[in-house]
């Protein structure tokens, strides 16, 4: 027995094998292999451990206390293993001598040795583990791995190396693409040679623009577009050229440029069915501002559309053509079903939350819709969800021009108007549920909603604006009473008091009894108590689209956990 007690391993005497290895007892293989035992807790320590020591080099035994030597690294012990007597194989305690040097959120070496030698971790290893992770502190955790994250990309280049955080492989390995056996990786993606379809580099972690959806919305983030990404929509009408630029803003979307010019492509489509020359000309030049606006603004999404007017004409398609050889934009010719769904999508937002059903007409330049919203059973559905309860609709082929055209725009007498709301009546015979729409209004919950140049203009006027200002006009409520007050006064109107109208202008003053007698045809065939103005339609059903179809308006929570937390704490 040596003078601690213990007696050393030249005995026979050895800890037992926990490294899956066979019993024969292992041969010394230099200091780095004692100095990992000894930090795994596999290995003796103290006296036993430089005797051990000086038996490999050669040295003989001494006798008495010996000093331990210093090592670099950490020294995991733990008070189970202090406490182990010497007759069951572990050290003899001994407090005081050595000095415990601890380093902070560094995993214990004990796990890591076993993990290499297959050990399952019990036994007095993962009473070294438990014990290391316990001492550890949150802000010493914190510290190291700031330490771990400036060590890191020391090494690869600093921060703008091609991976300056933890990317998806730094469990272990290599990714696809990143230089093996301790290149530069900055370097290497730096390389002008480098083929990029060679190189899939992980992105740089940035921890204030992680994505926090989780879960089901996960592939939906990924794939949707930024919420600062500009939309576009424009629509070309018989009438009017429309463009509208938005960012999304919440729940809906912000108006960044909009666009608006009187083209009248449709002039003489009715009688000639071919567009003309000069309609053509004042369209294109229209559709040349609305490009420049796209490409100085850099919208991402846009949707560009044609309605009756390219419809009706034999030549629509040649101006299609023309359009993109001389303005470079594409233009989409929709129909007349795609052309009602986009109006409800643009107006939903002002239909009524008690409604059983709503009469949505738009009145347009050439052709005019009415679609009928049943909401008896919509469940507390808003917005463009209600675009799923569109029972019936119809697209009357008569509008404001082609109306006027027939039947006269600057004198209307009594009789000419009369004969107008005849000519739009007639079309509403073709309606197929039109009885059913009569049985659901005379319940006595559900009103009208009109988007169109008419129902804006009467709002206008009855409002007594000395300018025309959207922000009254749009969602403004009149009564039935109030609307048929306005269409005589605008019957009864001579065109020059039409033309010096603030709300009309000489742009309107020869189409605004033609939309009056469409509206007044619907009114005399589906009579209702209220009347909801909307100045908007088309394009903001384009833009509800697009938005809604990227994902935009997904719910989702911002910040991660511990960020919200901070803000209930500061709230």
């Amino acid at each position: 027995m040596t003078q601690s007690g213990q007696e050393p391993p030249e005995n026979g005497r050895r800890t037992a094998d926990v490294s899956g290895n066979s019993g024969t007892p292992q041969e010394s293989k230099g200091p780095a292999r004692r100095r990992r035992k000894r930090r795994s807790g596999k290995g003796p320590k103290g006296k036993a451990a430089a005797q051990e020591s000086a038996a490999a080099a050669g040295e003989p035994e001494r006798q008495g206390p010996v000093q331990a030597k210093a090592v670099s690294g950490s020294v995991e012990t733990t008070a189970h293993l202090q406490a182990s007597p010497a007759g069951a194989g572990g050290p003899a305690p001994n407090s005081g001598k050595r000095r415990k040097k601890r380093r902070r959120s560094r995993p214990s070496l004990a796990v890591a040795d076993n993990t290499a030698n297959g050990s399952s971790g019990t036994g007095e290893n993962r009473d070294t583990q438990q014990g290391g992770d316990a001492t550890t502190s949150l802000k010493g955790k914190k510290a190291a791995r700031r330490r771990g994250r400036r060590r890191w990309q020391s090494e690869s280049g600093g921060p703008e190396g091609v991976s300056a955080g933890r990317g998806p492989d730094s469990e272990g390995g290599i990714a696809p693409g990143r230089p093996a056996n301790g290149e530069n990786a900055g370097s290497a993606a730096r390389a002008p040679s480098t083929r990029d379809a060679d190189i899939r580099l992980p992105k740089a972690r940035d921890d204030q623009s992680r994505s926090p959806w989780k879960g089901v919305h996960a592939d939906r983030a990924r794939n949707a577009r930024p919420r600062g990404s500009l939309y576009a929509a424009l629509d070309l009408g018989t009438n009017n050229c429309r463009l509208l630029i938005a960012r999304p803003e919440g729940r809906g979307f912000r108006v960044v440029d909009a666009y608006s010019r009187i083209v009248r492509l449709g002039e003489g489509v009715g009688s000639n069915k071919r567009l003309g020359e000069a309609a053509m000309d004042r369209a294109i030049d229209a559709l040349a501002n609305c490009h420049r606006k796209l490409a100085d603004r850099g919208v991402s999404r846009s949707r560009l559309i044609a309605t009756e007017a390219c419809r009706a004409a034999e030549n629509g398609a040649e101006f299609i053509e023309r359009v993109k050889s001389e303005t470079g934009l594409a233009l989409e010719v929709v129909n007349r079903e795609t052309e009602a769904r986009l109006a409800v999508a643009g107006c939903a937002s002002l239909v009524d939350h008690d409604a059983d059903g709503v009469i949505l007409f738009d009145i347009g330049g050439g052709s005019s819709e009415i679609v009928w919203l049943d909401l008896r059973n919509r469940c507390g559905a808003r917005g463009y969800a209600l675009t799923r309860f569109i029972r019936s609709w119809i697209s009357l082929p008569v509008g404001v021009v082609n109306l006027a055209e027939r039947h006269g725009g600057v004198h209307v007498t009594p009789e000419v108007f009369e004969a107008m709301v005849e000519d739009a009546a007639g079309h509403l015979a073709a309606f197929s549920l039109a009885n059913s729409l009569t049985e659901a209004i005379s319940s006595g919950r559900v009103h009208m909603l009109g988007t169109s140049g008419t129902v804006t203009t009467l709002a206008g006027v009855h409002l007594g604006l000395k300018r025309y200002d959207r922000r009254r006009v749009d969602g403004t409520w009149l009564e039935d009473g109030d609307v048929g007050r306005m269409i005589d006064e605008l019957r009864d109107m001579p065109y020059e008091a039409r033309v010096e109208n603030p709300c009309i202008g000489a742009d309107r003053a020869d189409l605004v009894l033609a939309g009056c007698a469409i509206l007044e045809a619907i009114r005399r065939r589906w009579s209702c108590s209220r009347l909801r103005v909307a100045d908007r339609g088309l394009r903001e059903g384009i833009l509800t689209e697009l938005m809604s179809a990227d994902g935009v308006w997904t719910h989702k929570r911002s910040g991660t956990r511990q960020d919200r937390g901070r803000q209930r704490n500061r709230a």
